[in-house]
């Protein structure tokens, strides 16, 4: 691969990065919630999803989702519902008064955290399940790949560079998020931020049932 190749990909990268989605407001929502260190694990989850479509691009199964209508319906639907099972949980989500003790600690927002792996699988199934995501790597990652080169290096350089970048912007939403939690501590706050982010991730999922996948050629 060629370096302009890569930096022209890094800087595309980037911009995909920073437009706020499905990830960048769960990153924020849990890094509101629970403090950056345990909104890390929800981020490598979205890694992990990220990985998994740009495999299933790289294998070409991503252009057949984009060809086949119900395929990319099923994908799309089972993405849509799931952000908005998520928006309805945080709208949901029971909020604890912090006393003063309890200030200096990471998270003093008063929200329960959930396991770890609990907290990767719900970062991992928003990337994997966005249909936004398949529609970008079958759409733009093939314009990075050199068919006179070998398929499996441009694909892990393509990943890591992808993942790198992802990793610093989600977890620079989380900290700005993280940052604000000293004027979250009152219980109405509390509701009011987790009511706010729960229906951006429902209007997101609403949003994904009118994507529309491109015509086969």
């Amino acid at each position: 691969m060629q370096f302009t190749t890569w930096l022209t990909f890094f800087f595309a990268a980037c911009v995909i990065a920073v437009s706020p989605g499905s990830g960048a407001v769960l990153s924020m929502s849990h890094g509101l919630n629970y403090g950056v260190k345990k909104a890390s694990g929800t981020i490598m989850g979205l890694q992990a999803g990220l990985l998994l479509i740009l495999a299933i691009a790289g294998a070409g199964v991503g252009s057949i989702l984009m060809a086949s209508e119900v395929a990319f319906s099923v994908v799309k639907t089972v993405g849509a519902l799931y952000l908005i099972y998520l928006g309805i949980n945080q709208w949901r989500a029971r909020v604890d008064v912090v006393n003063e003790a309890e200030a200096d600690t990471e998270s003093v927002t008063g929200t329960q955290a959930p396991a770890m792996s609990k907290r990767f699988l719900i970062g991992f199934l928003t990337n994997a399940t966005n249909p936004k995501g398949i529609i970008f790597m079958v759409a733009v990652l093939p314009q990075f790949i050199s068919h006179d080169a070998p398929l499996l290096p441009q694909l892990l350089i393509l990943g890591v560079t992808m993942c790198a970048i992802d990793l610093v912007v989600m977890h620079g939403y989380a900290y700005a998020a993280s940052s604000m939690q000293r004027y979250f501590r009152d219980p109405k706050w509390l509701k009011s931020q987790n009511r706010f982010f729960g229906g951006i991730l429902m209007a997101i999922g609403t949003a994904l049932f009118f994507v529309k996948r491109s015509p086969a050629s």
